[in-house]
């Protein structure tokens, strides 16, 4: 098991092309893939190959698309979790963290995200950033349940402001290749906040005190940053 050095990118790249990304609504982490394609597809307009070039232009819209990052706002009340990622709700069950040897258990809901889906990932609730663990492993169906066993995956632990424990873990999928985690330990996150990605299909399993109730369903859709999926017990 490996810690938070290991994970492949902990703050966003900070070049020219990737302070220019938040201006086209993309993440940072796709600027260098979408701007490399359209270069491509000007020197094919410049060898007089305008199909070859018009087709690598639509390969760049489509890079460029599958980084957008649009603008989210959290709904609900202020202790409500939010999802952490887009995607449809495929699992709604009760255990305790990973590698955890504490005892204690969550609700776990697990959100799988489509290559279609936005991937950008964020902050299911307001806390400290108390510990991240990556983990090494297979890229296996990112909607299999034993994924969150045997896939590559980074599980980050917070803590809110009244020290409840809660999570999110980033899984691999079959093509994603590289978990990107913007965020440190000890790091002040607020709900909604944009934590970190992960490429291509894949999966992310939020962890929610058992004092909340689930309001999602399986296979409803969510959205990062806006979707209420637990609320406290009044």
């Amino acid at each position: 098991m490996a810690d938070a050095s290991d994970i492949q990118s902990a703050t966003p790249p900070a070049g020219l092309l990737e302070r220019f990304a938040p201006a086209i609504g993309i993440a940072a982490e796709g600027m260098p893939f979408t701007a490399g394609t359209v270069l491509v597809a000007l020197v094919f307009l410049g060898l007089n190959l305008p199909w070859v070039a018009a087709c690598v232009f639509i390969l760049a819209i489509a890079i460029g698309a599958f980084f957008r990052d649009p603008e989210r706002t959290p709904t609900g009340p202020e202790d409500a979790i939010v999802s952490a990622a887009d995607g449809k709700v495929t699992d709604i069950s009760e255990g305790p963290l990973p590698g955890d040897q504490s005892g204690e258990r969550f609700r776990r809901v697990s959100v799988f995200m489509s290559p279609l889906n936005v991937h950008v990932n964020r902050a299911p609730a307001a806390g400290e950033v108390i510990d991240i663990t990556h983990t090494p492993g297979e890229f296996r169906a990112a909607f299999r349940d034993d994924a969150s066993e045997h896939n590559e995956r980074n599980l980050i632990t917070f803590a809110d402001p009244s020290g409840r424990r809660y999570a999110i873990m980033q899984i691999a999928g079959y093509l994603a290749r590289r978990i990107v985690c913007r965020i440190r330990p000890h790091d002040t996150v607020a709900r909604g906040q944009r934590v970190g990605l992960i490429m291509f299909g894949s999966r992310v399993d939020h962890f929610i005190p058992l004092g909340y109730q689930v309001t999602v369903k399986t296979g409803d859709r969510v959205r990062a940053g806006e979707s209420v999926i637990g609320e406290p017990q009044r």
